[in-house]
């Protein structure tokens, strides 16, 4: 049976398979655990996650667009 694609791009590996018949505590209960795993995360690894968002979000500096001129005018 092949599945479809994961948002992160993994193609391979064990599929996650979510029952569609969960009653609404426990889709509730759930996103609850998903909230306190990020926040868990976020507090051990948010300098080098604020980082590594910083690095992806930068315009690559050899890009072929002209240098940011603020006196310019639009």
């Amino acid at each position: 049976m092949k599945y479809p694609p994961q948002p992160s791009g993994l193609q391979r590996g064990l599929p996650l398979l979510i029952d569609s018949h969960w009653t609404p505590e426990q889709a509730q209960a759930v996103l609850e655990i998903l909230d306190d795993l990020r926040e868990r995360i976020w507090e051990h690894y948010a300098l080098p996650l604020q980082k590594l968002y910083r690095q992806q979000r930068m315009p690559d500096e050899t890009s072929s667009s002209p240098p940011f001129d603020p006196d310019e005018p639009f």
